[in-house]
């Protein structure tokens, strides 16, 4: 006959089928009761991944009871598992323990640096999955106004650019940044023509005090490395060039410009690399070579860099299971095969009474900023063959014309719309020179008519050219955006379902004062 076991071994395995118990009935309740979060899509997937086989089984339960008592049987048996594995964890624990700690001093402080470990960990789960919010934010009419501005030179700038072929991205905040530094040095017929074609509406230092709010806006929003919002400026000037003190301090003041000292005139190449490196740092090595010495020559005296770089996390990611191959109709003659991701979430979504455009809103986490898709409504088959739709949706995309669709989509409720859009990846490269001129900003590039005396007190400087790089990438998880502006100044002798599966309009908007971040058009995720 054989023998029972031991009451203490009996109590200990008891304990262990408990703790196990314990712990399925704990997983199981955070998938419902964790508000969304990435930790509730972790531990959703962790608990999918190991009940798998049993959820297989009950699918095919034909009765109620079967499916009961299958639930039941397994509860039990991945309790039992996860005893087990309780039990293994605490013998190796012990082992351990017994091998290299000896005294009761060492004991006590290996349960008490396994309980801080512990704490920790909880601490930072607890942390973590706690809901985002937005950072509250009330804008003055002073940044409204700068914001208004942006928007509409944004928009002019994006008719300069919207007639070249395939995608196109930029960033409105970054350009509008680097041109108000440029600004603050401006004076006469220059200042007044910058200001026309940039929309700025106040003196030089009062706007530059609103691009510093917004900039303090846009760093307090960034939490738990769930979004990264990052701006940087800086300057590189000429060794021994003479720069006014009072320029160099209004841009330090406000725009927090880092000012350093470089040798363009015998030493461009280490010059270009100084400055690389610097926007490869503050773009996390998306941009490289923004600029090339081949830029620099004697005349050179002056390099303004504006840097923006984002990455959030969707608040509603969506899962790269679901993410198929699917036609993306690029026009009416090509069609293209791309991974095109699918959910169902609760999502703002409007067709707009005015005019023939669905809009989306795909808000990251704690909703400071959304991106934004205006989608041209076509039937198929479009008459236009080249873009179905975009070049009547871009041809309507002014300022007014876009305050009145966020209108219309901000004061829509979130329902269950079903979304499927293609994950893409693009980057730019734009000479803004000659689409700021076009736009009525002539006299800071001509080398006898600028006046940017208020930098250095003379009226020898002038723009050499405007460089804009950027780089977007959107996926399952969310978005990674980074742009950088960089300008040389010279001196004269001195609903219910939204498919995006054809051409399309994007922002990336920051809600709380409206500031448009990056605009751009997908014709091909291809490319």
């Amino acid at each position: 006959m054989q023998a029972a076991l031991p009451p203490k071994a009996s109590h200990h395995l008891r304990r262990y089928f408990l703790l196990g118990i314990l712990f399925e009935v704990v997983i199981v309740a955070l998938c419902f009761l964790l508000p969304e979060s990435w930790l509730q899509i972790e531990v959703r997937n962790f608990v999918l991944i190991t009940h798998y086989p049993f959820m297989m089984m009950l699918d095919t339960a034909d009765s109620a009871i079967v499916a009961a008592l299958g639930l039941l049987f397994a509860f039990a048996i991945i309790g039992t598992v996860w005893g087990f594995l309780i039990y293994q964890a605490t013998r190796l624990a012990k082992m351990l323990s017994s091998r290299y700690i000896v005294s009761p001093l060492q004991k006590l402080a290996w349960k008490c640096g396994l309980c801080l470990l512990g704490v920790a960990i909880l601490s930072w789960a607890a942390i973590a999955s706690l809901p985002a919010t937005p950072v509250p934010f009330t804008a003055s009419p002073e940044v409204k106004s700068t914001v208004n501005g942006n928007t509409v030179f944004a928009l002019d700038l994006y008719q300069k650019l919207k007639d070249q072929p395939g995608n196109l991205f930029f960033s409105p905040y970054s350009i509008s940044t680097s041109l108000a530094m440029t600004y603050a040095g401006a004076r006469g017929q220059t200042e007044t023509e910058m200001a026309n074609v940039l929309h700025f509406n106040h003196a030089q230092t009062n706007l530059s005090a609103t691009f510093a709010e917004l900039a303090a806006r846009m760093s307090r929003i960034q939490r738990w490395n769930r979004i990264t919002l990052l701006t940087a400026n800086s300057l590189w000037g000429q060794r021994d060039y003479q720069f006014k003190e009072t320029y160099l301090n209004l841009v330090h003041q406000f725009y927090h410009a880092e000012a350093r000292e470089v040798d363009f005139i015998h030493s461009a190449p280490a010059a270009a690399d100084e400055i690389n490196a610097w926007v490869g740092r503050q773009t996390k090595g998306r941009i490289q070579n923004a600029v090339d010495a081949k830029q620099f020559n004697d005349l050179t005296r002056l390099v303004l860099c504006d840097a923006i770089y984002f990455k959030g996390k969707w608040q509603h990611p969506f899962k790269k299971s679901d993410t198929v191959p699917a036609d993306f109709h690029v026009n009416t003659n090509e069609t293209v095969t791309v991974p095109m991701m699918h959910q169902k979430s609760r999502f703002k979504a409007v067709i707009s009474d005015h005019d023939p455009v669905e809009l989306l809103e795909l808000p990251y986490s704690g909703t400071d900023l959304s991106m934004i898709i205006l989608l041209p409504q076509i039937e198929w088959p479009s008459p236009d063959v080249k873009n179905p739709g975009l070049p009547d949706l871009e041809q309507r995309l002014t300022a007014e014309n876009l305050r009145v669709w966020l209108a219309e989509l901000d004061q829509a409720g979130g329902h269950e719309t079903y979304v499927r859009m293609p994950r893409f990846t693009t980057s730019q490269s734009l000479d803004l020179t000659e689409p700021l001129k076009s736009l009525g900003m002539k006299s800071a590039f001509g080398v006898n008519t600028a006046n940017f005396s208020g930098m250095d007190g003379t009226t020898n400087l002038s723009i050499a050219n405007v460089i804009h790089k950027t780089y977007v990438q959107v996926d399952e998880s969310g978005t990674e955006a980074t742009a950088v502006t960089v300008q040389t100044v010279r001196t004269a002798s001195m609903a219910e379902r939204f498919i995006v599966d054809h051409p399309f309009i994007f922002l990336i908007r920051e809600n709380g004062s409206g500031s448009i971040l990056f605009v751009g058009r997908i014709v091909d995720p291809t490319k």
